[in-house]
């Protein structure tokens, strides 16, 4: 099921969900329910409910965007740094330079194509792609430069591969969900209280009170679509996740 589905369906099932429990208090009020005598203490406290909860939303929105743009950021890294790698070592001889190209293809390859899937849904990575990195790392250092020019070649291509292992560490912190459970807990039961909170106001069955409810309902399902949406950046927030290998290595996508 698409998730723009899920989100669609779930807005209007809040909306529903509200006006129908609207409706069905409305028919079973007794003939002295004066919908006018709502206590000022409610009215405080839907809101401060409203007031504390969209705070909590806010900054619950604000740690996924902030945790996707990190991932995206490492792959981006990631690739960049083993592209580099490719072309540092374009001075070297032909045997030693096909041998680290190759390590580069190898492991860009094996990131592209299994790594990647086993991630998203794991959250983990897996020993062999840091074994491929591994022996990439060995192959780079393992050659001698008798130059100047290879020396400097040589030196920067080491630091490439560090900041591949650099950006591979990050991406392995944002393969996982960002929000822990108890957060979730927080925000479906924030949620429910916010919008139980309207039935506290006692609304009416008149067009524009249910239709301001069911929207405010609505509108909380979807921000908290976006939160999970972009949990996981991996495997739902990033568009193109791998689209940072595939453009520099395009031959990695197979």
């Amino acid at each position: 099921m698409s998730e723009w589905l899920v989100l669609a369906l779930g807005m209007l099932a809040a909306c529903v969900v509200v006006m129908v429990v609207v409706i069905l208090r409305q028919r079973r009020a007794g003939d002295d329910d004066d919908p006018t005598e709502t206590p000022d203490v409610i009215e405080y406290m839907t809101m401060m409910v409203g007031v504390v909860y969209a705070i909590v939303l806010g900054l619950a929105i604000a740690g996924v965007w902030e945790a996707r743009n990190a991932a995206d950021e490492s792959v981006t890294n990631e690739a960049q740094a083993l592209h580099e790698v490719s072309e540092r070592v374009r001075v070297y001889p032909a045997e030693e330079r096909e041998r680290v190209r190759d390590d580069v293809n190898t492991y860009v390859r094996y990131t592209v194509r299994t790594e990647w899937p086993h991630m998203k849904k794991t959250g983990e990575l897996t020993d062999k792609g840091a074994k491929l990195l591994g022996e990439l790392r060995e192959d780079v250092m393992a050659y001698e430069p008798p130059t100047t020019q290879q020396a400097q070649s040589y030196q920067a291509a080491v630091d490439q591969v560090a900041e591949v292992d650099a950006a591979r560490s990050q991406r392995a912190s944002s393969a996982e969900p960002t929000m822990p459970g108890v957060v979730w807990f927080g925000l479906i039961v924030g949620a429910m209280v916010a919008i139980g909170m309207l039935f506290a106001l006692q609304i009416q069955r008149s067009g524009r009170e249910l239709v301001l409810a069911g929207l405010f309902s609505a509108l909380i399902a979807f921000l908290l679509f976006l939160v999970w949406h972009f949990d996981s950046p991996f495997a739902r927030g990033l568009s193109d996740a791998t689209g940072a290998f595939t453009s520099l290595f395009p031959k990695a996508a197979g």
